[in-house]
């Protein structure tokens, strides 16, 4: 009589064991990145969004030759949880002949560990950047 050995077909513990262990290492370097590339869309959805309320101001001069005034209207500082990131507001009181608006990444919010900080943007259309980190200026972080 003769046996007949029967194999399983699987995976045994240690293959299972390595693929785990490779995907957690793409998941190390992939999410990070993701992360970073999310906080570039919302930085520049809001220098988009200060760009639309400085065009609000400079229509606000326009018709009232001056600059005196709230935030103009605009849904753009709270739509799609814009909100939620950044605070739209001026660095101090517009006069009526100026104004700098900015736009700050809520403490604790999605933004606040954003490496570009507040985006700034004032009636001539200087852009800036305030509390950023090294090596990030407003031509690196109103470029994106």
């Amino acid at each position: 009589m003769q046996t007949t050995r029967s194999f399983a077909a699987g995976f045994t513990l240690i293959e299972l064991m390595i693929t785990v262990a490779i995907i957690g290492i793409l998941a190390a370097i992939a999410y990070p990145s993701y992360q970073n590339s999310v906080r570039k869309s919302w930085r520049a959805n809001a220098a988009a969004c200060l760009s639309e309320l400085a065009q609000g101001m400079e229509r606000r001069f326009t018709g009232n030759s001056s600059y005196v005034g709230g935030l103009p209207p605009s849904g753009c500082p709270t739509e799609g949880g814009m909100g939620d990131r950044y605070t739209f507001s001026f660095t101090s009181a517009a006069t009526a002949s100026a104004f700098s608006l900015q736009a700050a990444p809520v403490a604790d919010g999605p933004q606040a560990n954003d490496s570009c900080g507040t985006l700034t943007i004032n009636q001539m259309g200087q852009k800036g950047v305030t509390s950023a980190s090294t090596g990030y200026d407003a031509a690196t972080c109103w470029r994106r």
